[in-house]
């Protein structure tokens, strides 16, 4: 496996394979929802571990499990870990979410599952399980967050935005009722393609949406907001 290093706004290095590397949606997630700094988190469907290193990378110290099915990803992030003792408080999980033990702890729960449930599904082991619901699917990603939540905690995913429909409902279901959710589009006037949504363990109903999150300006550069999101979060 050839490793390669990026480093994250204020020096969090991160440990990338060709397999498993992060892109925006990972870091806009990471900036969505934040855990504050002791509390209890947990980053489902890791890959790498970027969005416990970016929580890291943002200021967060409490625990926080990064739990990935594939070894390869697993690896990266114990390389990162072992490289800085600041991150000891980030412990990688190499597990099927599926057969996670439900402790009803964490603060703050995310995950950036799998998107699709169709169309071609790619020959390489690593990448097909990150992109296609298989074994991971929505349903099942929403029930391993609401067991590792205590009562009133936060999930946050990212998803595909004309996914949003589902995606509330299937949080709803499994007890996790919608309260934020922004849209991500690469510019003013175009369609979303990215919609982050944020839910609560056992609250009553009441959606706010957030301002959308435009990712070039006018000009066609990254806009001001993105590299503000990159740099603190939203």
């Amino acid at each position: 496996m050839e490793v390669s290093v990026e480093t994250l706004a204020h020096g969090t290095k991160v440990c990338i394979s060709r397999a498993h590397r992060f892109g925006t949606d990972a870091m806009l997630l990471s900036g969505f929802a934040r855990p504050r700094r002791a509390e209890t988190a947990v980053d489902l469907c890791s890959g790498c571990g970027i969005v416990a290193l970016r929580w890291h990378d943002l200021g967060h110290r409490g625990p926080c499990r990064a739990v990935e099915v594939d070894p390869e990803g697993t690896s990266l992030l114990e390389q990162a870990l072992a490289e800085d003792a600041a991150l000891g408080h980030i412990t990688p999980v190499c597990a099927d979410l599926n057969e996670l033990r439900g402790d009803g702890l964490a603060h703050l729960v995310a995950a950036n599952p799998p998107y699709f449930t169709g169309g071609f599904v790619s020959p390489k082991s690593a990448r097909a399980t990150a992109r296609h619901e298989g074994g991971c699917t929505l349903e099942q990603v929403a029930a391993a967050a609401a067991a590792l939540l205590r009562d009133g905690g936060r999930f946050a995913l990212c998803h595909r935005a004309d996914q949003f429909a589902r995606v509330c409902a299937v949080l709803s279901a499994a007890g996790l009722e919608p309260k934020r959710a922004a849209f991500a589009k690469q510019k003013a006037g175009d369609v979303p393609w990215l919609v982050l949504v944020e839910a609560r363990k056992n609250r009553r109903p009441g959606l706010r949406f957030e301002p959308d999150v435009f990712m070039e300006d006018e000009g066609g550069r990254p806009s001001a907001q993105l590299q503000k999101i990159y740099r603190e979060g939203m």
